[in-house]
């Protein structure tokens, strides 16, 4: 029953968090130090990606990388923002349902020691029973063989 709850409620909160990266977005251009402070990171992200796909096909590196304009920036840096957003959001979830699986895990493993612990109680339980039935049986056997020898000879000597 918990598990459904807890995919759904994690399938809303990736939901809710799309709209709340949209409104990022809108805000990202209205703060002057965030609009500055998304801009400078829209560059460094813009020159680090150019970087990395010219390496990757082998263009050269050392040509001059243009920096974005300011509204192409705010956009990017929105853009980043909204999809680390929804990134951490479902890596969130999916951290939570990792940790949940091994606390449900735990139990399962603390439940089948317990079980084994009494398993092995019960069972010596049984092996003690089995030795007092065994010495028993044995008092018996020797009252038994006590009692026989004597009632032949009774019955001889008549």
């Amino acid at each position: 029953m918990v598990l459904p709850v807890v995919k759904l409620g994690s399938l809303a909160l990736r939901t809710l968090s799309k709209p709340i990266a949209s409104r990022l977005k809108q805000q990202a251009g209205f703060h002057p130090r965030f609009r500055q402070f998304i801009i400078n990171l829209a560059q460094v992200n813009h020159r680090f990606t150019t970087t990395m796909q010219r390496r990757l096909y082998n263009h050269s590196t050392d040509t001059a990388i243009h920096p974005l304009n300011e509204e192409k920036a705010v956009q990017a840096a929105a853009d980043l923002f909204g999809e680390l957003l929804i990134f951490s959001v479902a890596g969130a979830a999916i951290i939570f349902e990792v940790q949940r699986s091994a606390r449900s895990e735990a139990r399962k493993e603390e439940s089948r020691k317990q079980e084994l612990e009494a398993l092995k109680q019960k069972e010596g339980n049984l092996a003690r029973e089995i030795e007092l039935l065994k010495q028993k049986f044995n008092e018996l056997e020797h009252l038994a063989q006590g009692r026989a020898f004597p009632c032949d000879n009774a019955g001889d000597s008549s």
